[in-house]
């Protein structure tokens, strides 16, 4: 059976940009705005405060947080210092240290950015919940432990293997997240009535799909499946449908040879005039140029 989750993954193209260090020690907060990229941070020793996207909380040491799109971060200690953030001083590459610098150190994390190689991007990020916190879950705390092991040693080709670690931290981060998160995709494949129509949806993409057919699949009423769907989900049943079609043409037009008439019939158009005018209008720009564009 067709796996949405593992094919919005792939077509994320989810890499991990950029990697380091923090240690802090006493009081200290920092600031990052929302220009940045894509954020994560793994909670290797101590304690801190975390807010963002309107969430202030509180992590402690095996604690996994991801923020699949660009908000401002405040980042601080559990009592923060009064007045300004500072800046994180560089110690060493790929190491910085916060707060004052004649404490002890009791707090370490690997903090990053992200980065999404799919030019749908924010189209599929905005299926995800805007963060992702993951406790108290086994997998998840060996998986941050072997990052923080390999980020203190130094061994040879220590920034592919972190790499390609926190690439399964992120993945597994959202498969943990589950009934947790508060909307999006990870969430509606947590629900036992959504899940089995998602699943459809993305294993049958070009079938002829309405609300009534998507109801009879969640076993619901119509009103109660649409409700129930947009609560979960985030987005309306035809909306999200649309989303997935639009997401699956623009990789199936990036392909070398794909004809729009043949994306149109795999992505459940019955004709490319059709499509053309559905792609242009959620794209900016008609399937044949778009194709032309990306040759």
């Amino acid at each position: 059976m067709t796996d949405p989750f593992a094919e919005v993954v792939t077509l994320l193209q989810p890499t991990m940009r950029f990697s380091k260090v923090v240690t802090a020690g006493g009081r200290w907060r920092v600031n990052r705005p929302a220009a940045g990229a894509p954020f994560y941070c793994a909670v290797l020793e101590g304690a801190s405060r975390l807010k963002v996207a309107g969430q202030a909380l509180t992590l402690h040491a095996g604690d996994f947080v991801l923020v699949p799109a660009a908000f401002e971060i405040d980042s601080s200690s559990l009592e923060p210092p009064p007045g300004n953030e500072v800046s994180p001083v560089e110690v060493a590459e790929g190491r910085s240290r916060v707060g004052d610098p004649d404490a002890p150190v009791d707090y370490r994390a690997l903090i990053g950015h992200c980065a999404f190689g799919s030019p749908d991007a924010a189209l599929l990020v905005s299926l995800l919940p805007d963060v992702i916190h993951v406790r108290d879950e086994p997998r998840l705390t060996t998986l941050v432990g072997m990052v923080g092991n390999e980020a203190r040693a130094g061994r040879p080709a220590r920034d592919v293997v972190l790499e390609r670690l926190l690439e399964v931290l992120f993945i597994d981060a959202l498969r943990s997240a589950g009934a947790a998160a508060p909307t999006g995709l990870v969430r509606g494949l947590a629900d036992a009535r959504i899940a089995p129509v998602l699943r459809r949806i993305h294993e049958s993409p070009a079938e002829t799909w309405s609300v009534v057919r998507m109801a009879k699949e969640a076993a619901l009423s119509r009103s109660a499946f649409f409700e129930r769907f947009t609560r979960v989900v985030g987005v309306a049943p035809m909306e999200y449908l649309l989303t997935w079609r639009m997401a699956m043409a623009r990789q199936l037009l990036r392909q070398e040879g794909a004809g729009v008439a043949s994306v149109a019939e795999r992505v459940g158009y019955g004709s490319a005039s059709a499509f053309s005018v559905a792609f242009a209008r959620h794209v900016g720009q008609p399937p044949a140029r778009y194709a032309r564009a990306v040759e």
